[in-house]
C-alpha cells in the first residue's frame, strides 16, 4: 500500500511540475561535437555506463529523452537496469565488487546514496568530488546553488567536497503534510462553524457523533479517522500542533538561541497527549486510526452506503477518497485550518517538500575525463526548466504543450508555460521521460507555471485545491526550524545515531498511544516515561544532533 501511495503521490508531483523558461545559456546545451560548418567530423560519442533503477512503465534503453541526452551530448550509454525491489541492496553489491560503472543515476524515493555513503565512498576515492566540473561546466547546476543556498548545503559534505546531487523538490503541498479534511456538508447540515480552536474541533466531532449528520438514522458516524503511514495521515501531529509544535517524524525543535531539543518531553507535550485523550475517550477518535492501512482508511472514507467519516487526516484527500470525475462527495472534504490551543499555539507540521538528503547522483572514479564533462553537462541540462520539464514530465508534444488561450497556471498572477496531455483511457506508456531519475531541480516557481483547472473539485484543478489547502498552513511552522534533512552527522557517530533515532522514535510512538489509550496514566506514569527516555540515550542524541547543526551554521 505504501508504494502505491507513493506512486499516487508521485503522479501528482509530475502532472503539477511547473516550467519557467528555456535556459539561456548556451553552454551547457552544446553537445560535444566539432562544429559542422568548419567541415570536420563529429566526434566519436563517448561511453559512459550507468546504473539505473526501473521504473513502471519506461524502458530506458529505447526512451525518447534518452535519446535526446545521448544525442544532445553525444553519450553512448551501457546501461545497468536494476528492479526496484532490491535497489539497493544491488548498488551495494556493486560497489563492494568494485566492479562499479562510471555514474549511479537513482530514483530518491526508491534508492539514493545516504550521506554517510556519500562520505564514506568520496573519502575512499570511489565517488569524485563534482566542484571543479560544476564550476567549468554545470553554469545552470551554479545558478541554482546561489539562489537557493540551502540546496548548496544539502550537497556539499563537511570537507567542502560535493560528492553527489540530490532531489530538489519545492512541492507546496508536500510541504505541509499533516492537513486535516472535514465534511463540510455535515457542518452546513448542523449549523455549526469551521473549528479554529481545540476546543471548537472537540465540539464539532461530538455533534458528528451524536447528531446524526449522515440522515440514515443510524450511529455509524466516524467523527475523526487516519491511518498509519506516511502522508500526513498520522491524527497526532495535526491535533498536538495545537500545543506543541510536532514534526511527526523525529519530534525536535530548534529553541531561537538554536539550542536543539525534544518537544516529547515538554509540559505542553503532555497537554496535548491529554486533549487527545478526552477525544479518544469520547468515542470521537476512530480506534483503527493507531492501526490501520490506507487501505482500511479509504472504506470508510468510501463507504458503500452514507457518508461517514467527519474528517480524515491526510497530505490530500484523495488518500482515503474517491476524487474520480462523478464523485460528487469528494467535494464535501475541505480543509481546516490549524487548531489554536487553549495557550495560543497554532503549528503546522512543514518539512522540506521533496528535499531529502543524500546524492540520486553520483560520478565514480571510474569515469573518463570525457564521460565525466558528458555526465555533468547532462545533468546540469536538468536543472534547467526545459531538461528538467522534458526529463521529469515527458517530451513536448507528447507529454505536454503549450498553453491555450484562457489556461491558468498554478501560481497566482503567474504566466503560464507549460500544459499536460492527459492519458487516454487505454492509452500505451508514452515511455517518454525518465520520471523520477530526471527530477533535480523543482522550485516553487518552477511548478507555480504549469496550467491547473480552476475548478478545485474537478481532476485537472486537483493540484489547485491542495494549494489553495496549504495557503491555510502555510507560516504556521515555527520560526527556527531543525533542518534534519540539510545536516551533515560525523560519519564517526553516524550509525550511533542512527540506532538512537530508531529506539527513541519508537519509544515515543509507542508510549503516546499507551497514554491515548489509557495502558499508561498521564498521572502516574509521566514521569517514569521521561526517565525513559533518559535511559535510551535522548540527551546522547541530541548531543549529536547539536553538534552536527552547530557545524552547519559556521
Amino acid at each position: 500500500m505504501k508504494k502505491s501511495l507513493i506512486s499516487m503521490l508521485m503522479l501528482v508531483m509530475v502532472f503539477t511540475i511547473v516550467i519557467s523558461g528555456c535556459s539561456k545559456n548556451d553552454t551547457a546545451n552544446t553537445p560535444n561535437a566539432q562544429p559542422s560548418d568548419q567541415g570536420a567530423a563529429v566526434a566519436k560519442p563517448v561511453d559512459v555506463s550507468v546504473f539505473a533503477v526501473q521504473e513502471a512503465g519506461i524502458d530506458i534503453p529505447t526512451n525518447k529523452f534518452t535519446q535526446l541526452v545521448q544525442d544532445k551530448f553525444n553519450i553512448k550509454f551501457d546501461w545497468q537496469i536494476n528492479p526496484s525491489d532490491g535497489a539497493k541492496e544491488k548498488r551495494q553489491i556493486s560497489l563492494a565488487s568494485g566492479d562499479y560503472p562510471d555514474a549511479y543515476l537513482l530514483t530518491a524515493y526508491i534508492d539514493q546514496f545516504s550521506q554517510a555513503d556519500e562520505l564514506k565512498y568520496g573519502q575512499q576515492g570511489v565517488l569524485i568530488p563534482l566542484n571543479d566540473l560544476i564550476d567549468k561546466y554545470a553554469p545552470d547546476i551554479k545558478a541554482a546553488f546561489e539562489k537557493h543556498p540551502e540546496l548548496k548545503a544539502l550537497n556539499t559534505a563537511p570537507d567542502g567536497n560535493i560528492y553527489g546531487l540530490g532531489a530538489y523538490t519545492e512541492c507546496f503541498h508536500c510541504s505541509y503534510p499533516n492537513k486535516m479534511w472535514i465534511n463540510t456538508e455535515w457542518l452546513k447540515k448542523l449549523n455549526l462553524e469551521m473549528p479554529t480552536t481545540t476546543a471548537e474541533f472537540k465540539n464539532v466531532l461530538e455533534a458528528f457523533k451524536t447528531k446524526d449528520p449522515n440522515g440514515n438514522g443510524k450511529a455509524d458516524e466516524v467523527p475523526l479517522s487516519g491511518s498509519t503511514e506516511d502522508f500526513g495521515v498520522r491524527v497526532i501531529p495535526f491535533l498536538m500542533n495545537g500545543f506543541v509544535y510536532d514534526d511527526d517524524r523525529n519530534y525536535l525543535n530548534l529553541t531561537a538561541d538554536g539550542k536543539v531539543v525534544s518537544a516529547a518531553i515538554t509540559p505542553e507535550w503532555k497537554e496535548g497527549l491529554t486533549y487527545i485523550k478526552s477525544l479518544f475517550d469520547g468515542g470521537l477518535i476512530d480506534p483503527g486510526a493507531f492501526t490501520q492501512n490506507a487501505d482500511a482508511l479509504k472504506k470508510i472514507g468510501e463507504n458503500a452506503g452514507a457518508e461517514i467519516l467527519g474528517a480524515g487526516a491526510g497530505m490530500h484527500p484523495a488518500i482515503f477518497l474517491n476524487i474520480d470525475p462523478g464523485n460528487l462527495h469528494s467535494a464535501h472534504y475541505n480543509p481546516v485550518a490549524p487548531l489554536t490551543g487553549p495557550e495560543g499555539a497554532s503549528f503546522a507540521t512543514h518539512d522540506s517538500g521533496g528535499v531529502s538528503p543524500g546524492a540520486k547522483f553520483v560520478i565514480t572514479n571510474k569515469a573518463s575525463e570525457e564521460a565525466q564533462v558528458a555526465l555533468i553537462k547532462m545533468v546540469n541540462y536538468m536543472f534547467t526548466p526545459e531538461g528538467e520539464t522534458n526529463g521529469a514530465s515527458g517530451m513536448k508534444g507528447i507529454d505536454w504543450t503549450d498553453p491555450a488561450a484562457g489556461d491558468v497556471a498554478l501560481g497566482d498572477g503567474v504566466t503560464p508555460v507549460v500544459k499536460t496531455i492527459p492519458m487516454k483511457e487505454g492509452e500505451a506508456p508514452r515511455n517518454a521521460g525518465w520520471s523520477g531519475m530526471a527530477h533535480f531541480y523543482m522550485p516553487k516557481e518552477y511548478r507555480d507555471t504549469w496550467v491547473q483547472g480552476t475548478d478545485i473539485y474537478a481532476s485537472d484543478g486537483y493540484e489547485r485545491r491542495l494549494y489553495n489547502a496549504s495557503l491555510l498552513y502555510q507560516g504556521h511552522e515555527p520560526k527556527d526550524l531543525f533542518p534534519m534533512w540539510s545536516i551533515w552527522i560525523d560519519p564517526k557517530v553516524i550509525d550511533e545515531a542512527s540506532m538512537l533515532q530508531t529506539n527513541l522514535k519508537n519509544y515515543i510512538e509507542q508510549s503516546e498511544l499507551q497514554f491515548i489509550t489509557g495502558n499508561k496514566d498521564l498521572n502516574k506514569d509521566w514521569d517514569a516515561y521521561v526517565k525513559g527516555l533518559k535511559d535510551l540515550k535522548l540527551d546522547r542524541y541530541l548531543e549529536i544532533l547539536q553538534t552536527a547543526y552547530d557545524a552547519s551554521v559556521k
